[in-house]
């Protein structure tokens, strides 16, 4: 067995963590701060917490918060220019997968040079990054702990994928009561996201025994907790648990990297601003019908994770009851079946499978899949 490789950032984990911001940001040597959010976690109250949080530091700060649903390319242009005329030399990202891809983004592109294109792919960055502190508001995004940065390419209309060690925060913030302001579609969407991650990380040709705890662990929390955290803003027990799952597949997908249901899904959202775990959600159980050859034995397990009896299974059934548990428990939060409920239509089917065949996440798909089988899936999920 060979493990190239396993990579986290410092961890902080707990209900009123995110105190530690300041404190955090001044033991990496930072002298001036840039802090990356968004107005939905403006709104939330979460960036005055830590611009406060900066203050009672004596930290000096400068705020970007220009960023919408899958971030664009001109926005890390933006908050890139914000950093260096603020002469920052440090970047706390609070928020989801958007506020904090963004923040990476432009980690990249102030210490590196050039576009955030330019490093799209695997292990494109050469020059250090300034110090980053990840806080995650969503539990679904996992990026407050991976290598990865996923940003639109606004000119080819994809979603480019960036993967580099570089990537992983300094420290990564999780406070469990951060996830208490949002509302129920949105932990729907990311609680997926989360489940997905947890998956592909599981079935990926680059999992190792240390993903594979994590990912069965957010598995088994994921099948627990998400229903009752969709239910209830204020129920604790399941915040917690979910921010949990969230850190866990982060450190899952972070290593072993993913597979089709993301490449799928990045190639939508780099056209339409959807709701990105929403679609994994959608294209998931379809993923999972055609990689169950790939890997029978661990769809067992991930039954198993689900609390689901397999004694009496055989390998089908119970890769079957757990493709169906997937989209029980979808049906029970409210996410869409099909895609053509969010919009997407057979005449964009061939670009949408031709750009995902180019993401960095088929790579580790644990099943080949060519053109022709790409689409012949996404017609059966239209």
């Amino acid at each position: 067995m060979n493990i190239s490789k396993f990579v986290t950032p410092e961890i902080i984990f707990g209900k009123n963590s995110i105190k530690q911001a300041g404190e955090a940001c001044l033991r990496l040597g930072a002298k001036k701060v840039l802090i990356v959010s968004d107005q939905g976690v403006a709104v939330a109250g979460w960036l005055d917490k830590v611009v406060n949080l900066c203050k009672e530091s004596c930290l000096p700060f400068a705020t970007y918060t220009d960023i919408t649903i899958d971030p664009k390319d001109t926005e890390v242009i933006n908050g890139c220019r914000s950093y260096i005329e603020n002469e920052c030399d440090a970047i706390i990202g609070v928020g989801g997968g958007s506020a904090l891809d963004v923040a990476k983004a432009i980690a990249i592109v102030a210490t590196n040079g050039g576009e955030i294109k330019d490093y799209e792919g695997i292990d494109k960055i050469v020059h250090p990054l300034p110090p980053m502190i990840m806080i995650m508001t969503t539990a679904g995004s996992g990026s407050e702990v991976s290598q990865f940065s996923v940003i639109v390419d606004s000119t080819r209309k994809k979603k480019m994928t960036i993967i580099s060690k570089s990537l992983v925060p300094d420290i990564a913030i999780i406070d469990p009561l951060t996830l208490m302001t949002k509302d129920s579609s949105l932990t729907a969407a990311t609680g997926m996201d989360v489940l997905t991650h947890a998956i592909e990380a599981y079935v990926s040709i680059a999992a190792t025994p240390l993903t594979d705890v994590q990912a069965k662990n957010a598995l088994s929390l994921v099948a627990t907790y998400l229903r009752p955290s969709v239910a209830s803003k204020t129920n604790e027990e399941a915040k917690e648990a979910m921010a949990m799952a969230s850190l866990q597949a982060g450190l899952a997908f972070s290593n072993a990297i993913l597979g089709a249901a993301h490449a799928l899904s990045h190639a939508i959202g780099g056209r339409f601003p959807l709701p990105h775990g929403e679609i994994n959600a959608i294209l998931l159980p379809y993923v999972m019908d055609f990689n169950f050859i790939a890997a029978p034995k661990r769809f067992i397990d991930m039954a198993d994770c689900m609390g689901i009896d397999t004694r009496a299974f055989t390998q089908k059934e119970a890769g079957n009851a757990a493709i169906q548990y997937v989209r029980e428990l979808s049906a029970d939060i409210g996410i869409p079946k099909q895609l053509r409920e969010v919009g997407i239509s057979q005449d964009m089917i061939t670009s949408i499978c031709q750009t995902a065949l180019e993401d960095a996440c088929m790579i580790t798909n644990p099943r080949d899949m060519n053109l022709e089988q790409m689409k012949q899936l996404l017609h059966q999920v239209l």
